[in-house]
């Protein structure tokens, strides 16, 4: 079970994150500019908000970089991970010494923005397929070494999430079939490897779902079909598995692809595309 207080990331991975990031931002000598002109006990207060509409993540790993620098600064936290705030609704308010805080404002908020895109993304195509029954999925088209978070601010959107990893799910795909030289070998390899896993093909023509069925997959995954094919593809399938649809999906064929009837949408957009939520710190007068 993965834990959604780090945003996903358990304790030693959260803070070799904290430290990585910071440490890019900071270089050799830190914030030189903010150390030559501000006194080191001048203190801020601030408010985090973002400039439009978003469904936000990444809240704790926010926190994180500002106690990381300051373990005294005040944080209140004033919405939660996966709500839908509007813009100039604050979400964290910050008391603290300015020169920590100016120093951690640039990685907590690139990371916020970026985790914030997604949900955000993701939330728009959650909502266009509702009420079809089908569930959005994430994929593995992620930006290297930020899949855990990406994968945690797709499920803070309203996705489910797919193969976090290679080796938690079995996906045989056109290329393993190659090699192979057939779907039943393929399936039948790895079923006889790999017997704790379901096993999930990729077919890209209806003649391929009955050998696929045949040799015992146990969910299919129908890459780049068209609409008028994936309703094909159910009627043959007829509820004797689950079936993803997948390739190419956009916010504007999302809805008519779900309402053929799979199981399941995949989009590597949400994750591979997301544009950054605009979100800033707003500070306020040197508390008392």
């Amino acid at each position: 079970m993965i834990s959604c207080d780090r945003a996903g990331l358990d304790e030693r991975a959260l803070a070799l994150f904290i430290e990585n990031v910071l440490a890019e931002d900071l270089g050799t000598h830190g914030d030189v500019t903010s150390s030559a002109t501000i006194d080191g006990e001048a203190r801020l207060t601030a408010v985090l908000a973002p400039r439009h509409d978003i469904v936000v993540a990444g809240l704790p790993l926010a926190e994180a970089f500002f106690k990381k620098l300051d373990q005294d600064v005040r944080i209140d936290c004033l919405v939660s991970d996966g709500a839908h705030v509007a813009a100039g609704q604050p979400l964290l308010r910050l008391d603290g010494l300015a020169l920590p805080m100016l120093a951690a404002e640039r990685s907590a908020l690139n990371t916020l923005q970026h985790l914030s895109g997604i949900a955000t993304m993701t939330r728009e195509y959650v909502d266009r397929i509702a009420g079809t029954g089908c569930t959005l999925l994430d994929t593995r088209k992620t930006v290297p070494g930020l899949r855990v978070i990406e994968k945690y601010a797709a499920r803070m959107g309203g996705a489910r999430n797919h193969r976090m990893r290679l080796d938690d799910g079995v996906l045989i795909k056109d290329n393993h079939i190659a090699v192979t030289g057939s779907i039943a070998a393929s399936v039948t390899r790895a079923k006889s490897a790999i017997s704790h896993l379901p096993v999930q093909v990729e077919v890209d023509h209806l003649d391929q779902i009955e050998p696929a069925l045949a040799a015992g997959a146990d969910s299919l995954l129908c890459d780049n079909m068209a609409p008028a094919m994936l309703r094909k593809a159910v009627a043959i399938v007829a509820g004797r598995v689950p079936i993803e649809a997948s390739g190419g999906v956009r916010l504007d064929t999302i809805r008519e692809i779900a309402e053929t009837g799979v199981t399941y949408v995949s989009v590597g957009r949400i994750t591979q595309s997301a544009p950054a939520a605009d979100i800033g710190l707003d500070y306020h007068h040197p508390t008392a």
